[in-house]
């Protein structure tokens, strides 16, 4: 594995592969971590399970996990998923596996961003975050991939949503948040996205959704389906909170262009009634460090959006809600030649994010 330090990917003609782009596979890490985990874990290691045997038809599938785990891993995961020792402080390998970008001959490297667990000590989530930081590396050298050294640039993969044409969205409450890159202009931190990603247009959403402990990642809002077509969470619910945020970006989207001058195709996906946190839910977390980590009726981020696209599937949540209907047979339409996969994802949702959050595509 070579580390690049001299050169771009937009230099070396790399660029970020959309999602629905082939993939040669995807990245996960087990979870153990007991201040995110309820009762240990067990009930969101079923989750994850569920959701790497989805994927695992139709790509291959690494699931990272640490020595202690190892043994339990790899008789609760089928014998096709890759099982590997590797340290970590948590499980959201979106956020901290690399990204990865390839050129025109087929060839795939990684890029090894600075993660700082969502804020550092401004606003972050939890402290240390120094295994997860070394992540992406070493997956790369698991990988036999090249990777771009931008450590000194904070972002987490689903803060970024590509199209795979020369289009970026981002949230502006995420990227401009204090605790990710505060000496940077919005401009400047477009300039290292262009560069990275190597893409030409950056659209910028003004909220995530309501809640999101992320500061607001695209990944849970809006995600491209395919060139020019995007799902956007919605409500109906004028009372809602959200219904103001979804609101301005759907505003936003409707009068912008994509890198290829398209205007953008807005599908709405129904959001789920408000899901909150339990008291029992509560008495199964940790806390973190002295403070509790979730609260009776406190509203999780719950959102369709938040599926991952594999190459024969779509791998999205289930809440038990009447809306979870509604929201997969709209992403079948979105996508009839992928089998769509929902999952009760409650138990992976009490720990930060969901299912897009948990994975990470490696591009063919």
């Amino acid at each position: 594995m070579k580390i690049i330090r001299e050169s771009t990917p937009l230099e070396d003609g790399f660029r970020m592969p959309a999602e629905y782009e082939r993939h040669q596979g995807c990245i996960m890490i087990f979870p153990e971590r007991r201040d995110s985990w309820q009762y240990g874990g067990y009930a969101a290691r079923k989750a994850f399970v569920q959701v790497a045997e989805a994927i695992a038809e139709s790509e291959e599938v690494t699931v990272c996990v640490s020595g202690d785990l190892y043994d339990s891993a790899r008789a609760l995961l089928p014998p096709e998923v890759r099982v590997v020792e590797m340290s970590s402080n948590d499980a959201w390998a979106r956020d901290y596996a690399p990204t990865f970008v390839k050129n025109s001959q087929g060839e795939v490297r990684g890029v090894d961003w600075g993660f700082n667990a969502w804020g550092g000590l401004w606003d972050g989530l939890y402290f240390p975050w120094d295994k997860d930081s070394r992540m992406a590396r070493k997956l790369c050298d698991l990988m036999g991939k090249d990777v771009y050294d931008k450590r000194d640039f904070i972002l987490e993969g689903g803060s970024i949503h590509v199209d795979g044409e020369g289009t970026c969205m981002v949230t502006e409450s995420c990227l401009l948040s204090g605790g990710r890159n505060p000496a940077l202009s919005r401009e400047e931190i477009e300039e290292v996205l262009r560069a990275y990603l190597n893409v030409s247009k950056m659209l910028w959403l003004p909220w995530g959704i309501y809640n999101d402990e992320t500061n607001g990642h695209i990944d849970n809002i809006c995600a491209f389906t395919s060139p020019g077509h995007v799902v956007l969470a919605w409500t109906e619910e004028e009372g809602d909170v959200q219904y103001a945020m979804s609101r301005a970006c759907l505003e936003y989207l409707e009068q912008a262009l994509d890198a290829r001058g398209r205007r953008l195709k807005v599908h709405r996906l129904p959001l789920p009634r408000p899901v909150t946190v339990t008291e029992e839910e509560c008495r199964g977390l940790d806390p973190c460090w002295d403070q509790p980590s979730r609260r009776p009726g406190e509203r999780l981020a719950a959102s369709y959006v938040n599926f991952y696209i594999a190459n024969g599937s779509i791998v999205m949540p289930g809440f038990g809600d009447p809306a979870d209907r509604e929201a997969r047979e709209i992403l079948q339409g979105l996508f009839p030649e992928r089998k769509v996969v929902q999952i009760p994802a409650r138990d992976i949702r009490m720990g930060g994010e969901n299912i897009h959050c948990i994975t990470q595509q490696v591009p063919m």
